[in-house]
């Protein structure tokens, strides 16, 4: 399929068959006194016979550049036609490219994902220079090294000025300030907040899963980040990137107004119940939303009250769950089940999920541009998956990447090296961190 650019190429090609055309013509009919063409030599000037065959010759060399261009032409008005027709075909499931609620957003969730086999690149649809908001819940040293390999991956292909909020323990936040002071990244900004100060949050939550506590963080959020933040993309930590975060924050402009949460469907039968025998999972939408990439309308959530609707929901289920098993997915899930027209659901490369039990080959094997791989399971760059060599690699090459070749500015917008980033407490104070350029 041709690019866009292919409007151009035709009219290209057209102004190349007129100056042709119009050359040969020329040499046709010639440009001295006697009518002679200027490129016959003066053996053949002589003989009218010569020059009557050397025009025929020029006249049939004319016919063939002609024919070259009208198959050309036809050749271009083809790809038009075939660029005109919708593309067949869903992702595996169909659940997979509808959005949970019904209306107008199914249709621009299928063509999003359609236009996603176009060997031509979207776009970015994020505006020139727009700041984009990024949250992570981090703590230990190892949630550290996987937080370092998924930023690499966004700076590497980023094209706006980011900010990243980490909510953290002590020894990540030393570790990622420690870094992102030693890279000094222009625009980027970086800020901190305390998890100790988030823990009574969620505390009283009984978790079975092996993030602990950190893994109901998520559900703070609101409260947790500043209240003139609006917007944010919230991340696992276990995240890779393989294109600009932009064209993901740019969805947050396909949300109606009743829209405050953007997922990806659940890749796996989790949520289904039939796993094993005596399975009883929380209870969910269809198949259920992963967590892993959260499209989170902030502002949204807190005029209709998230903090509570959230608490509300758990200590309900919990009645008869008495712990989570997949941490704040299941109370998102729990939520989404009796609020499902707050759902944008979001294109399954959003969100391509490598657990043990997953079905996101039914995805991956049909969209040519996957666009975030997470590692969902807790077996990590182990888990049992016939492609994951192919994924893995791909996370190898940003855990290697040497962060101080991320250091490039963004053509046509403002420096923000002379800012600050900030460290922020639960309570939101912020006291200065670090030199920025971050």
């Amino acid at each position: 399929m041709l690019c866009p650019c292919r409007g151009k190429l035709k009219l290209l090609v057209g102004s190349l068959s007129f100056v042709i055309l119009f050359t040969w013509l020329y040499l046709l009919v010639g440009n001295s006194e006697n009518g002679r063409s200027l490129l016959l030599s003066a053996c053949l000037v002589e003989s009218t016979e010569a020059r009557l065959l050397e025009r025929d010759v020029l006249a049939s060399r004319v016919r063939e550049v002609e024919e070259e261009n009208r198959q050309i032409r036809l050749q271009l008005s083809q790809s038009q036609g075939l660029a005109a027709q919708p593309v067949e075909g869903n992702y595996g499931n169909q659940q997979w490219v509808a959005s949970a609620d019904t209306g107008p957003e199914d249709a621009e969730n299928t063509a999003e994902e359609r236009a996603n086999h176009s060997e031509c690149s979207r776009s970015p649809t994020a505006e020139k220079c727009e700041l984009i908001h990024v949250a992570c819940v981090c703590a230990g040293h190892n949630a550290s090294r996987d937080v370092v390999t998924l930023v690499k991956s966004i700076l590497f292909h980023r094209r706006n000025p980011l900010h990243f909020h980490f909510i953290t323990d002590t020894v990540a936040n030393q570790i990622l300030s420690t870094l992102f002071q030693s890279w000094m990244v222009p625009s980027v900004q970086v800020s901190f907040y305390d998890a100790d100060e988030l823990k009574s949050e969620v505390s009283w939550i009984p978790n079975k899963h092996y993030s602990g506590i950190y893994g109901l963080m998520k559900l703070t959020l609101t409260k947790a980040l500043p209240s003139n933040l609006s917007k944010v993309i919230v991340l696992d930590t276990d995240i890779t990137f393989a294109t600009d975060i932009a064209e993901l924050w740019a969805i947050f402009r396909k949300f109606t107004e009743k829209q405050v949460i953007g997922l990806v469907e659940n890749q796996s039968d989790w949520y289904l119940g039939n796993l094993w025998k005596n399975h009883k999972p929380w209870p969910a939408l269809g198949r259920g939303f992963n967590t892993g990439v959260i499209l989170l309308y902030l502002e949204r959530l807190r005029r209709i009250g998230w903090e509570q609707m959230w608490r509300l929901t758990a200590e309900r289920e919990l009645m008869s769950m008495l712990s989570t098993s997949l941490a704040d997915q299941d109370i998102f899930n729990a939520f989404i089940k009796q609020n499902p027209v707050l759902v944008h659901q979001l294109p399954c490369f959003w969100n391509v999920q490598l657990s043990d039990h997953t079905r996101s080959e039914q995805c991956y094997t049909e969209v040519s541009d996957l666009k975030v791989i997470h590692w969902n399971s807790p077996k990590k760059l182990r888990v049992k998956n016939k492609h994951v060599e192919f994924f893995r690699n791909l996370y190898l090459t940003f855990l290697e990447y040497d962060g101080n070749l991320l250091r490039r500015e963004l053509f046509g917008c403002p420096s923000q090296a002379s800012s600050e980033s900030t460290t922020a407490d639960a309570g939101g104070s912020t006291v200065p961190a670090l030199r920025s350029g971050l």
